[in-house]
């Protein structure tokens, strides 16, 4: 990667996201009705454990967050993979309830460790000129964690027990992400710093010192509502589209999610090169509530709804990227881990909530109300973006990014 951030730790960092995600999150949903019969729990009762835990895990993120900034975000995954490791064995092992809500939730304080927040923040300690590009490169490849871990979850639920799968997932950590962290943390000693060349000029950010604070709390609270209404969605995409009508279609609809995803990925990474971060998070705001509005306009129309998946797949990309760096460019690289771990907190706090939340509306409400409702979160959410895209005083440093 010329001039950039080393194409080895962007790959490095790319595989380790793939099995972060897959293993902390993405395969837990499959593995969810099996811990349930195990546990003599029901699965509502399990995936409640899971958002507690989503929500613990939010509250931890600028606490994280500050480690990075003082210790440097690759020591803080190295470390990570080790705890990520030992919840996952603890989970296996739990022999009650308590020790299972117990090793879960310190899965997800792991999570903020070693998931993208983290990553983020390695990419922006190594050339902070050059991160947003990385950070780029770095979700198109995390992007495929869903698209390989669902699977094989699935696949290896047929002959192994979720805790044996829970085994194998620490191992992966254990064996593979932590050397490769590792490797990532003594890259960054002094010394092969200064051997590999990259200019570390710290960036100063766009956004004037007396505005920052109203910067904050105006992109957290977007960040917060996108959160809200992408994880509202996704958790009751398949159900709510086979109760709007779609029968067996359901599932081939959502399933054009991902591969939108990562197609936004690839698009921005190609073309979007001259797009400033808060016209991509305006964007990426932008197209989530467009997917919800074209599904709650179109009704049974499958036109309607394969538009509403794939709109919801880029606008998500789109986000993921934007969560890295609008900060950076808003804020500088100085104290980045600190900022951006603020600003997940207030994202996975909302995005803990709304599954219930959303489900409590359709169920009272109608899912017209509810998708309703969701839509004018995301426009609350796409005016705050722009709020403080107008407040920003573009610098020449802030525009290289």
């Amino acid at each position: 990667m010329k001039s950039g951030v080393p194409a080895g730790i962007v790959a490095a960092l790319g595989l380790t996201q793939i099995i972060g995600y897959g293993t902390l999150y993405y395969s837990f949903s499959i593995l969810a009705p099996a811990m349930a019969r195990d546990l003599g729990l029901t699965v509502e009762q399990v995936f409640g454990v899971f958002t507690a835990s989503l929500l613990v895990g939010g509250l931890s993120a600028p606490l994280v967050g500050g480690w990075m900034d003082r210790f440097g975000a690759a020591t803080i995954m190295t470390f990570g993979s080790a705890v990520s490791a030992l919840a996952l064995l603890l989970c296996a092992w739990s022999p009650s309830t308590a020790v299972f809500a117990i090793a879960i939730v310190l899965l997800e304080v792991a999570s903020s460790m070693v998931q993208y927040q983290a990553a983020f923040a390695a990419l922006v300690e190594i050339r902070p000129k050059a991160a947003s590009r990385s950070i780029t490169y770095l979700t198109l490849i995390g992007g495929f964690a869903s698209t390989i871990f669902w699977p094989i979850a699935a696949s290896l639920g047929e002959f192994l027990s979720w805790r044996e799968i829970y085994i194998a997932y620490a191992l992966l950590n254990l064996l593979v992400c932590l050397p490769l962290h590792r490797w990532i943390m003594r890259s960054r000693t002094p010394a092969a710093i200064e051997s590999s060349g990259l200019n570390r000029e710290a960036i100063a950010g766009a956004l004037p010192v007396q505005a920052r604070r109203r910067g904050m709390l105006l992109v957290s609270l977007a960040f917060a509502l996108q959160g809200f209404t992408l994880s509202a969605i996704l958790t009751h995409m398949v159900p709510m589209l086979g109760a709007i009508g779609f029968g067996a279609a359901a599932v081939m609809i959502g399933s054009l999610f991902g591969p939108s995803q990562v197609l936004s990925r690839l698009i921005n990474m190609t073309f979007g090169a001259n797009l400033l971060p808060p016209m991509l998070a305006a964007l990426s705001a932008t197209l989530i509530v467009a997917s919800v509005v074209v599904l709650g306009l179109s009704g049974t129309w499958l036109p309607g709804a394969v538009v509403f998946a794939i709109c919801l797949g880029l606008g998500s990309g789109v986000n993921s990227i934007a969560q890295g760096s609008l900060p950076l460019w808003l804020f500088g690289s100085v104290g980045y881990g600190a900022i951006t771990g603020r600003m997940a907190a207030a994202r996975l706090a909302a995005g803990a909530m709304a599954p219930f939340v959303f489900s409590v509306l359709m169920e009272r409400l109608g899912t017209d109300v509810a998708l309703l409702a969701n839509a004018c979160l995301g426009a609350v959410g796409m005016g705050a973006f722009l709020a403080v895209a107008l407040a920003a005083k573009r610098r020449p440093d802030a525009l290289t990014l």
